[in-house]
């Protein structure tokens, strides 16, 4: 069971600061007396919107001053964050206690989730292992407490975001994440997202129950809703070092998150923030989060003010520029082919997700890529003056909206912190 929770319509500022000074009261009741080195990991950039960055710098604060602290974002192979990007989501806290995540170099086989439980968790689907690397600093740092938060969102890959994920993606090494992200991408996007428990993340607490028993750390799980005026608000905290709390945040994140309409939308208009989506490997989650609710031959128009690459490293937005969002078939295929797409198989499950498989439109409004780079990975391109002109977020409501000329469309300002489908999409679990 959790430690404990709390649950509102709007946990406000002064509500967290409690909940985290409990945090850690309980962390010395239940884990240890005397904080001499503590390991915090957020989540990164991408999920700034949650609020985490305020959580750590909250528990930071409250931490004794004689504690070392280090803070590791959980980037898994994203861009690590710049100094200013840290101060703008981290508040006050100090630059050299931030880590950077070496997803190549930094981590460690602690051991390894075997092909048979894999092939049995997935149905067959799947006959390859999934070797569990993870930072080194989280089974070497000689850590007292170590300290996850994260969103718990409907996720493409591990049916809802954190828990840990934050460990086996956001700390992950190189096969580690190669291996899980084409295991996700053979069991079907479709069939992951909004499922309390994926074959992934089976494979994920198998890993955790056998290999980071031992560690002394405690999750916050965070869950966020609109509220009635259409901002994003915390409804919900979730504490504890079990799997139980992570069910009971997807569990509330499953019934506030998913918006479900009784038939396809024709047009749905999405924005990604410029301040946290720079490339298609993040912004993609406009595609994920509501592949499920377009209808066939219908639309789905990005605006990605900051969009300047496909992908976060040099390798992977190589591979995406090569090959291209030209569906599942003809994905597997080049696999089978190319070197490089074997070698870093999480750019080829990348592709098959970024992919409608045909059966709608994508169209990418970008403001740092050319027409001829969005039109060259298999998406239709718009311009983003233009755009913004005829689609002004400042001006559009959520939900439903009637365009001049009388086009219906759907709009959504932040794609990735829910999940949009249509009855009869969402399987049942």
């Amino acid at each position: 069971m959790p430690w404990f929770y709390e649950e509102s319509e709007e946990i406000d500022i002064n509500k967290k600061q409690e909940v985290m000074e409990r945090v850690v009261q309980e962390a010395k009741n239940r884990i240890t007396k005397d904080f001499k080195k503590v390991l915090l990991l957020p989540p990164d950039i991408t999920r700034c919107h949650s609020g985490a960055g305020k959580l750590t710098e909250m528990i930071y604060k409250l931490l004794p001053k004689t504690c070392k602290v280090d803070i590791i974002p959980t980037l898994g192979q994203h861009v690590p964050h710049t100094e200013e990007e840290n101060k703008w989501m981290f508040g006050s806290i100090p630059q050299d206690c931030f880590l950077e995540h070496d997803w190549r170099n930094g981590c460690k086989k602690i051991g390894e989730v075997s092909a048979d439980y894999v092939k049995e968790v997935s149905d067959g689907k799947v006959n390859w292992p999934i070797p569990v690397e993870i930072n080194s600093k989280v089974v070497e740092g000689n850590y007292d407490l170590i300290v996850n938060i994260g969103h718990v969102v409907p996720h493409e890959v591990l049916g809802f975001a954190n828990h840990n994920k934050n460990y086996f993606i956001g700390l992950g090494g190189k096969e580690m994440i190669c291996a899980s992200h084409m295991m996700a991408a053979v069991c079907g996007i479709e069939n992951n997202l909004g499922q309390l428990i994926t074959p992934l993340r089976a494979c994920y607490n198998k890993a955790e129950k056998e290999y980071l028993s031992d560690i002394p750390h405690v999750y916050i799980q965070i869950v966020m809703a609109r509220n009635q005026d259409g901002k994003l608000v915390t409804t919900g905290l979730y504490v504890g070092d079990d799997l139980e709390t992570y069910l009971m945040a997807a569990e509330k994140s499953k019934e506030q998150n998913i918006t479900v309409f009784d038939k396809p939308v024709k047009k749905i208009v999405a924005v990604m923030q410029a301040d946290e989506f720079k490339s298609t490997w993040v912004a993609n989650k406009a595609i994920y989060r509501t592949r499920m609710a377009i209808a066939d031959g219908g639309e789905l128009l990005i605006i990605a003010p900051g969009l300047e690459r496909f992908g976060e490293q040099p390798e992977v937005d190589e591979i995406i520029r090569k090959y291209g969002y030209v569906g599942t078939p003809a994905v597997m295929e080049k696999y089978k082919q190319n070197a490089d797409m074997q070698n870093l198989r999480h750019a080829t499950a990348h592709l098959i997700h970024g992919s409608s498989e045909g059966r709608f439109n994508i169209t990418y409004a970008p403001g740092k890529l050319t027409k001829s780079e969005i039109e060259g990975v298999n998406f239709k391109y718009a311009d983003i003056k233009e755009t913004l002109a005829r689609y002004n977020p400042e001006k559009m409501s959520e939900g439903w909206n009637t365009m001049p000329g009388g086009e219906e469309i759907y709009f959504i300002s932040s794609p990735s912190a829910g999940l949009w489908a249509y009855k009869g999409k969402l399987k049942q679990q």
